[in-house]
């Protein structure tokens, strides 16, 4: 591992609602995120002229970068953090961005990592374009791979993430929306890229297929509690910290996990209440939430839940020899629990 690759990628902790002191886990793959980030400023190149300019766009409001960390982590605990887990990792990068460009459309979010969205900038139809455009370069990307299970693993996670948010928009305002159906739904549209982020990290290291699925399992639990955490963010989060348009998610009558554990808790007459809101479609803050039933115990509970789900991720590292790149796996486990206390009340 050359000098670089100690070197920490993120950039504005505090702006991009990261605390500070919660950066660990990516400082042993900063550099490898360097190329990842110049990789993906490199696909801008593949695009006619005329969209190029959008798509550097795009590029330069995504996010962390946490699902190609976990690639590269993945690698390395698996004995190789080098090329092919930076373009694995670029590639599902870009399916996100895809899906973030989507979902912005959908949400009317304005901001995102402090700038306007792109559906806010250039408006929804040619945003629309531009996801899809997205899609198609992290397809085309993962067929380079000579291993085909790449490419179809890619395809199927973003098939799951497409059809995770239609399952989530025909259960919008819907209080009969389950646990578990909640589960299996955020399961498919953020735990599927996590997943498969993990998975093939260690494929493309070689690693034998109990492993693999060991690091699938990790990565989709590590999906899952990430939404939980994006989810009481929405509610409690700051906006000039988060970087990103919120309360978005009680507007459009998406049914989080919080709101799923008030509705839970609540008595029937409070459950009226509530259901009075969704039916007519009225809108809910977190004022009008605080009112009807046990807000803050809400919160608490999915947090709680977020860990347990953590742990659980853990637990799946136990195939993995004790190395660097293992004990960066679990620190960000650790990373995504203090993300979930600073939503405690």
């Amino acid at each position: 591992m050359n000098q670089d690759d100690t070197k920490p990628n993120i950039k504005n902790e505090e702006s991009a609602g990261i605390p500070k002191g919660l950066l660990v886990p990516f400082e042993l793959v900063g550099g490898k995120l360097s190329e990842v980030d110049e990789f993906i400023r490199a696909q801008a190149h593949a695009f006619d002229p005329g969209v190029e300019g959008y798509i550097s766009y795009v590029c330069e409001i995504s996010g962390k970068r946490i699902r190609p960390a976990l690639s590269i982590l993945a690698g390395g605990a698996c004995g190789q953090a080098g090329r092919p887990q930076v373009k694995i990792g670029t590639v599902i990068e870009l399916v996100h961005l895809a899906t973030l460009v989507h979902d912005d459309i959908m949400d009317g979010a304005q901001l995102r990592r402090e700038m306007p969205t792109v559906s806010a900038k250039w408006g929804s139809t040619l945003s629309v374009l531009l996801g899809d455009c997205l899609f198609a370069r992290a397809l085309e990307m993962a067929s380079e791979f000579e291993d085909n299970t790449i490419s179809q693993r890619v395809s199927s996670s973003a098939s799951a993430v497409c059809q995770g948010e239609i399952l989530q928009t025909q259960r919008r305002f819907d209080l009969n929306l389950t646990h578990e159906e909640y589960f299996r739904i955020i399961g498919m549209k953020t735990g599927s890229l996590f997943a498969t982020a993990t998975e093939l990290g260690a494929r493309l290291a070689g690693a034998d297929q109990p492993t693999q699925e060991n690091l699938r399992d990790f990565g989709m639990k590590v999906g899952i509690a990430y939404q939980v955490y994006d989810d009481c963010l929405d509610l409690v989060g700051k906006e000039e910290l988060a970087g990103k348009t919120l309360r978005t998610d009680l507007a459009k009558g998406k049914l989080t996990l919080p709101v799923l554990n008030l509705i839970a808790s609540s008595t029937e007459s409070q459950r009226e209440k509530l259901n009075k809101h969704l039916l007519l479609q009225e809108p809910i803050d977190v004022d009008t939430l605080a009112g009807i039933a046990d807000y803050d115990g809400s919160i608490d509970q999915a947090t709680a839940t977020g860990k347990e789900i953590l742990a659980e991720a853990d637990r799946h590292l136990e195939c993995l020899p004790e190395t660097e790149y293992c004990d960066g796996l679990r620190q960000v486990t650790g990373y995504l629990g203090s993300l979930l206390d600073t939503c405690l009340s």
